[in-house]
């Protein structure tokens, strides 16, 4: 393994992520929806980053690139499906590319749903998810433009990967999506004892994130449905939740 991440919290609840390659120390910026922690991250560690990498179009996750990249001068990397939407972007992405960063091989998964064009980044060397806004903890994104069907076929995507892949989304929800899903599965004692070490987590200012695979596996009712129309159920549940 070569990946390392660091997590940085921006905005009200987004989290940019940090990911170098130890051994070349190539690094790329991860949904970056600000700039101004993100520039003094990256300079209070004389890190100068060589590529920005969107999930998807939503501001509040591409909004830090022109500044980034005007300080550094890494690209801007996107969606194939989305590129048309994300200002100053160098290069695209489509479903079942594999994009290098220094030695880690990234490889790229359209999960459409929460946007027509989402990807997920998964690097199968080292076993880490990077989901966007498809998977929360105990969660999935909003049915923004995609239907239940698409977004259900990405998470048995992601249901599929090895259980000791480490998740890390696009946004800090796991208290409020705990709270549904105990709603949901209130005798789910997997749930409940995750439910408490967010809870501590937060109390410290802490990352609820990343997350196993595993562990979301038993306690995110999204994932424990069986067909898309559960899903369906569950999604409209949480959207009035």
């Amino acid at each position: 393994m070569t990946a390392t991440v660091e997590i940085i919290p921006i905005l009200e609840d987004n989290y940019c992520y940090i990911l170098q390659d130890s051994a070349t120390q190539k690094t790329a910026v991860i949904d970056p929806g600000e700039a101004e922690p993100v520039i003094a991250y990256l300079e209070g560690r004389d890190i100068t980053p060589d590529f920005i990498l969107n999930t998807h179009y939503h501001w509040d996750h591409t909004d830090g690139n022109a500044a980034i990249k005007k300080q550094f001068g890494c690209k801007i990397i996107g969606p194939t499906y989305e590129a048309a939407k994300i200002p100053g972007i160098d290069q695209t992405l489509r479903d079942g590319d594999i994009f290098q960063c220094g030695d880690i091989d990234i490889s790229v998964k359209l999960t459409p749903g929460h946007t027509r064009g989402h990807i997920c980044f998964y690097l199968p060397q080292d076993h880490i998810l990077f989901s966007g806004d498809t998977l929360f903890s105990m969660g999935t994104g909003r049915l923004f433009e995609g239907s239940a069907e698409q977004m259900f076929e990405g998470l048995c995507w992601i249901k599929s990967l090895p259980p000791e892949t480490m998740i890390y989304a696009g946004h800090e929800y796991t208290l409020d999506n705990a709270a549904f899903c105990l709603s949901i599965e209130p005798d789910n004692a997997a749930l409940i004892k995750r439910g408490e070490q967010a809870h501590a987590l937060r109390a410290q200012d802490k990352p609820t994130l990343p997350v196993s695979l595993a562990t979301e596996l038993e306690t995110n009712a999204m994932l424990r449905a069986s067909t898309a129309a559960q899903y369906a159920d569950l999604r409209t549940k949480k959207d009035h939740f």
